[in-house]
């Protein structure tokens, strides 16, 4: 069966949904491999190792227990571990989808984890998104959606009526709403592990009217109807021995006659240097976003209307089409950001550097050219190297932008794994994904899902040292 997806004139092939507990797996069968789910343990020991194919292999461990938002019962969590046969290594967590470390060694040998996180599923729970009005948490690694970024108002309209999602971010609903997809635990659906990657297949099943709210409640002062559609959300995550990351989301709308809105990406902090560093030490990274135009935004952070293709970078600070360090010109509120001058009273006479403290926008990806096609036949999107340690990120997407935030809103209250406070300037994250607020921009790609229609999509995280 073939299947229309999001973009007009995009095509792929429908992959079922596969539903939690059903025991399918993807290359071999997961009682072969011992990794089946185990009864949790009081100590986080590996439940099953397993590795051949130059050095690859995938364990499982109990992280501890919390109560799914979904069910209201305590729910045991586990943290997976891909290892390739270059010394990188992935942990990642049933809770929130989180990717919780990335450790990749640099020219000078020694190995760093470069990405943001916890230590504990408590401090997971308490502080990466809580259920709290105030602008959330960080997101560290999550899994994001039902909406990533953002939707003014919380309010977008589908199905000949208006729905409506918390708001959590200012005016406007951010990264699904309170208790989004980073806030649930995930199930396991599959085990992968092939001569040539290993990881696993995690599932969530998002209720018809998933982020409602009763009038009065955080976000919802006059209640809120949720998201429309059940949606049926596996993510395959892979790691191989060319130091490839591989995240693919497959979304399916369970219903038979509802529409949805789907934004799905990973919402990873990125430090080349190590993510225990010291403070602002991802600010002298360079990076290069492959994307002649961004999306300029009003004083909320919602993308000024009327500009499908954004405004040129060229002559901004938001120009990064050659590699700059990110400290470099972050701060230079005094340039032009080409926002036109008709939208003052939008943006407030502010500079988009001013509004969003630094960068958090939408660059919007060049067309891929033969050029620009990496791994999976993926466009390039962005490239960021540390030359302290010689560590480069290079990130591959189908998607048409990547919202390149800078770590704005750390403020050095948080401790992160290795008992570091994150602070401005700690690390910057590559969200591959549609453009925020899009339900709400007819003019920009097309975030609706229609019933019993699947969505498919790509990103690759490429580590080298």
């Amino acid at each position: 069966m073939r299947t229309k997806l999001m973009r007009t004139g995009s095509w792929l092939r429908r992959r079922p949904a596969v539903k939690a507990g059903t025991g399918v797996v993807i290359v071999a069968a997961a009682a072969a491999l011992g990794l089946a789910a185990a009864a949790p343990s009081a100590t986080a020991q590996p439940t099953a190792k397993a590795g051949y194919g130059g050095g690859l292999s995938v364990s499982k461990a109990y992280f501890g227990s919390t109560v799914e938002p979904y069910t209201g019962k305590l729910t045991p969590t586990y943290r997976y571990t891909l290892t390739n046969g270059r010394g990188e290594s992935v942990d990642l967590l049933s809770f929130g989808g989180i990717t919780q470390e990335i450790n990749v060694p640099g020219s000078n040998g020694k190995t760093a984890d470069v990405v943001l996180g916890f230590k504990t599923l408590q401090d997971y729970v308490k502080y990466d998104s809580p259920p709290v009005i105030a602008n959330g948490g960080p997101y560290f690694g999550e899994t994001v959606g039902r909406f990533a970024n953002r939707i003014a108002k919380g309010t977008f309209s589908l199905n000949g009526k208006t729905y409506t999602v918390p708001v959590n971010n200012g005016v406007n609903a951010l990264h699904g709403g309170l208790v989004g997809f980073g806030d649930h635990v995930w199930s396991q659906v599959a085990i992968i592990h092939t001569h040539s990657e290993v990881g696993v297949t995690l599932q969530l099943v998002s209720p018809n009217g998933d982020a409602s709210g009763a009038v009065g409640s955080p976000g919802c002062p006059n209640g809120c109807t949720g998201y429309p559609g059940e949606l049926t959300v596996d993510v395959t995550y892979t790691l191989n021995n060319a130091g490839q990351y591989t995240l693919h989301y497959s979304a399916h709308n369970d219903s038979s006659s509802l529409s949805t809105v789907v934004n799905l990406t990973n919402h990873s902090y990125f430090n080349l240097a190590g993510q225990n560093s010291p403070a602002g030490s991802a600010y002298g990274q360079y990076v290069q976003i492959n994307a002649d135009n961004y999306s300029p935004t009003d004083a909320t952070q919602i993308p000024l209307p009327g500009l499908p293709d954004g405004v040129p970078v060229a002559g901004t600070p938001f120009d990064f089409t050659t590699p700059h360090t990110i400290g470099s010109r972050i701060d230079d509120v005094s340039a032009p950001d080409n926002t036109p001058a008709s939208d003052s009273t939008l943006t407030g006479g502010e500079s988009q550097l001013t509004i969003a403290e630094g960068y958090d926008h939408n660059w919007i990806l060049n067309k891929q050219t033969p050029q620009t096609t990496g791994p999976d036949g993926l466009n390039f999107a962005a490239r960021a190297w540390d030359p302290s340690s010689g560590r480069e990120l290079s990130v591959y997407t189908d998607q048409p932008g990547v919202q390149f935030y800078s770590g704005n809103f750390l403020t050095g209250t948080l401790i992160g794994i290795t008992g570091d406070t994150y602070r401005q300037g700690a690390g910057y994250t590559f969200e591959t994904q549609h453009f925020p607020d899009s339900p709400n921009e007819p003019s920009f790609p097309t975030t609706t899902l229609g019933p019993d229609k699947t969505f498919n999509t790509t990103t690759v995280f490429a580590f080298s040292g």
